[in-house]
């Protein structure tokens, strides 16, 4: 058996896609081989995992274990948290049981590599986002979907997140009122962009933009959160002629990044777009918050402000026709109760653009196996 692994982890080493092809086939292969009673412990119990691993998260267990230079005791770890021995007792037979920690001996623990995962600052900010904020709407669903016979939910303000959060506000207007939500928001998907891993990585834009006036805006980012897109854009691309504007609403802009050269605006999509004739209007991961109507009238609302040699930047998720993967797919379904969206193929983003007047030009993939891509749309 251990040669048959050590055989897989040899396979698994040799590129990205064939690491998370050996995933893909060792979860199937445990999947056949649970029992009726795996199988319930195995979906009854996820959710504990989630809330274990953010209080080990928020004790910094994770961390101690790491740093380490041998095994600790429970009652080491007991000191260093100013936690009960009791508590860490049971939490580390817990972690040591869902594989994020080892046991080496008796009341002696270990990080090993799921240990290290949890101590990145991504790994950190993205679960206490999904902890705090995106599993509450999972708990959720049923409660929406039965709301609507089982149908697609397609009204932004009915959603999974308005029945957990008992609220009318949307998502965005409510994080100005939690900003510990909005935070955790940021830093997760601020630290989740790999610098190479970027629309910058794969589009032409000098080409696009040569010859464009310096005193004209020539790369605008709608929705841009705290900057780090235009911040990504004047560290490539530093001597291209034209503004650079970031633009969100001021509750994000009051916390944005103050990059040399980038304009921070407050902006609310959905009014009149007020910097007009722009190159490159680029909007990361904006449409998929939003229902299909919703997502019409902000491509209309671009539109309008649009001109024959405008380019329009829709940064997002593509997803292939069959065979999605595990994370692109559950992303679909956190955009379906969260904000009643979801995520396109091709096919369905081409056909949306056509019914607003735009053509999708061409599809440029920076991330291949996340489907993340950039896509060139443009006035018909």
């Amino acid at each position: 058996m251990e040669e048959a692994l050590d055989n897989i982890r040899k396979e698994a080493a040799g590129s990205e896609e064939t690491r998370r092809t050996a995933i893909v086939a060792l979860q199937s292969l445990i999947s056949s081989l649970e029992t009726p009673d795996d199988t319930l412990h195995r979906f009854g119990h996820m959710n504990l995992q989630t809330a274990t691993v953010q209080v080990g998260i928020e004790l910094g267990l994770f961390k101690y274990l790491v740093e380490a230079s041998e095994p600790l005791t429970v009652d080491q770890v007991a000191d260093k948290t100013k936690a009960g021995p009791e508590l860490i007792s049971r939490l580390l037979r817990y972690y040591t049981a869902i594989g994020v920690v080892v046991q080496s001996g008796r009341c002696q623990y270990a990080a090993n590599k799921t240990t290290r995962n949890l101590t990145e600052k991504v790994v950190e900010a993205g679960i206490r986002h999904y902890f705090g904020l995106i599993a509450p709407q999972y708990q959720c669903l049923p409660d929406l979907l039965k709301k609507t016979g089982y149908q697609t939910p397609v009204d932004g303000t009915k959603t999974a997140f308005h029945i957990a959060f008992h609220t009318t506000l949307d998502p965005f207007s409510w994080f100005a009122q939690n900003p510990t939500y909005l935070a955790d928001f940021h830093a997760y998907h601020a630290l989740r962009r790999q610098p190479d891993a970027t629309w910058l990585s794969v589009y032409p834009v000098e080409t696009e933009a040569a010859g464009w006036p310096a005193d004209q805006p020539l790369y605008v980012n709608v929705g841009g959160g705290v900057g780090h897109q235009c911040a990504q854009f004047k560290e490539k691309y530093p001597n291209l002629d034209g503004r650079v504007i970031l633009q969100d609403l001021p509750h994000s802009v009051a916390e944005a990044l103050i990059t040399p050269g980038v304009e921070n605006m407050a902006y609310n999509m959905f009014e009149p777009q007020s910097v007009v004739g722009a190159k490159f209007y680029h909007l990361r991961a904006v449409f998929h918050n939003h229902p299909p109507d919703v997502v019409r009238k902000l491509l209309e609302t671009t539109k309008a402000a649009m001109k024959p040699e405008s380019i329009l930047l829709v940064d997002e998720m593509v997803m292939p026709e069959e065979n999605v993967n595990y994370m692109a797919a559950s992303i679909d379904m956190t955009m379906l109760l969260a904000f009643a969206s979801m995520e396109r193929t091709e096919g369905q983003w081409k056909e949306l653009f056509e019914n607003v007047g735009l053509k999708l030009v061409r599809t440029y993939t920076y991330s291949p196996l996340t489907y993340e891509s950039v896509m060139d749309v443009r006035l018909l």
